[in-house]
């Protein structure tokens, strides 16, 4: 009798975790504008009370290089991406990618340059090396590489070092004259390194990053993700969650009013394959 009672007890107690096993899974691929690392501490706590709001699990799939991500996403591997405006287009044609929510504050392409260094106007750079953190890496590199070619007239070199942080450091020790990244990842920098760059030229905003799907998600989690994400944005707590992932003031993001605009830009003139 206490044998058959001790079994009943391990089997009652073992249930939480036989379920928490069955839970649909979805994965997450994150554009790497940082490192792995800090990718993991910024989204596993988000993913967390996704979690706990949805019954769905997530699981993130860590990339370390832009090339690597874009590959993820352009064979469908992800349910779930969190990628930049051009990337979405792609994303978008290649998969059919559904954007789920974006934030509101636009995304800003910046030119960063030492801020004791030679480089005191745009002029100042040509002919010199300029670090970006991916070809396709868009308000980084993409665009702001397409606004400083056709409409400031520079020639420049190219030199793609994999990610933001890279590109702020290469500068620093001056291994290039200048680089781009954007306000979001500069403003996380540590005020030491943000103190000793100077911000040389700016894009137009855009629509930033969405949080989207790929279509073999079905609506029903769609709406649910999202409105879990929406929600967050209505507490102190969850906009924290949110700030830390570029998601600030989270709104529901719509394809057509957000992205497709961004085809008359022809973008794909200085994208390049990896």
């Amino acid at each position: 009798m206490l044998i058959r009672l001790f079994l009943l007890l391990n089997l009652l107690a073992s249930l939480p975790a036989l379920a928490q096993t069955n839970l649909q899974t979805f994965t997450l691929s994150v554009v790497p504008q940082f490192t792995p690392v800090d990718i993991g501490q910024r989204w596993t706590p988000l993913l967390r009370q996704l979690e706990a709001e949805t019954g769905y699990r997530f699981q993130l799939r860590l990339l370390d290089k832009i090339p690597r991500f874009e590959f993820d996403f352009l064979a469908g591997i992800p349910d779930l991406v969190f990628l930049n405006p051009y990337h979405m287009l792609i994303a978008a044609d290649a998969q059919g990618y559904i954007p789920l929510v974006r934030g509101t504050d636009p995304l800003i392409g910046i030119l960063v340059a030492a801020q004791d260094g030679p480089i005191k106007k745009l002029q100042d750079l040509n002919g010199k090396r300029l670090a970006f953190p991916a070809p396709n890496a868009f308000g980084a590199s993409l665009y702001l590489r397409a606004l400083l070619t056709e409409k400031e007239g520079l020639r420049f070199n190219s030199d793609f070092v994999g990610s933001h942080q890279n590109v702020y450091r290469h500068v620093l020790i001056g291994d290039s004259a200048a680089g781009g990244g954007i306000y979001a990842t500069l403003e996380k920098e540590s005020p030491a390194i943000q103190h000793r760059l100077r911000v040389l030229y700016t894009t137009p905003g855009v629509a930033p990053h969405p949080f989207a799907a790929h279509p073999r998600v079905t609506q029903v989690a769609r709406e649910k993700i999202r409105d879990a994400l929406l929600k967050l944005g209505s507490t102190p707590a969850g906009r924290k969650l949110l700030a830390d992932v570029d998601l600030d003031k989270v709104i529901s993001a719509d394809f057509a009013r957000d992205y497709l605009p961004l085809a008359k830009l022809k973008l794909k003139h200085h994208s390049v394959s990896q």
